[in-house]
C-alpha cells in the first residue's frame, strides 16, 4: 500500500518561508516523478512544481517560479517544497503526488496522492 504523508504546513506571515515535506512509502523513490499541487476552496487542484525521477530536472508554475524549490532526498524517501517570499495568494491545501512518469502538470496523470497540508499566509 503506497502512502504519501505531507507535513510542514501552518500559518506564516507574508514574505516568510515555509518548507513542506512529503514522506513516501514508495520503494525506490527515484523511480517516480514527484509533484506538488495546491487547492483552494471551490477550485480544482493547481500545479505548483514537479521534479523528474532522476532529480535533475524541475518544472514550476509561473506563479511560484523563483520563490519555490522542489527537491528530493532519496535516502530519506522524502520530497520537499521550499517556499520563500510567501504571498497571501499562496494560501491553499498543498498535496504531493507520485507518478511513473516525470514532470507532469496534469493531476490526472499522477497515481498516488497524499492527504494534504494546509498553508495559510497572512498579510
Amino acid at each position: 500500500h503506497v502512502q504519501l504523508v505531507e507535513s510542514g504546513g501552518g500559518l506564516v506571515q507574508a514574505g516568510g518561508p515555509l518548507r513542506l515535506s512529503c514522506a513516501a512509502s514508495l520503494r525506490f523513490l527515484w523511480r517516480y516523478g514527484m509533484g506538488w499541487f495546491r487547492q483552494t476552496p471551490g477550485k480544482g487542484r493547481e500545479f505548483v512544481a514537479a521534479i523528474s525521477r532522476s532529480g535533475g530536472n524541475t518544472d514550476y508554475a509561473d506563479s511560484v517560479k523563483g520563490r519555490f524549490t522542489i527537491s528530493t532526498d532519496n535516502t530519506k524517501n522524502t520530497v520537499y517544497l521550499q517556499m520563500n517570499s510567501l504571498k497571501p495568494e499562496d494560501t491553499a491545501v498543498y498535496y504531493c503526488a507520485a507518478s511513473a512518469q516525470s514532470l507532469l502538470r496534469n493531476e490526472a496523470q499522477y497515481d498516488y496522492w497524499g492527504q494534504g497540508t494546509q498553508v495559510t499566509v497572512s498579510s
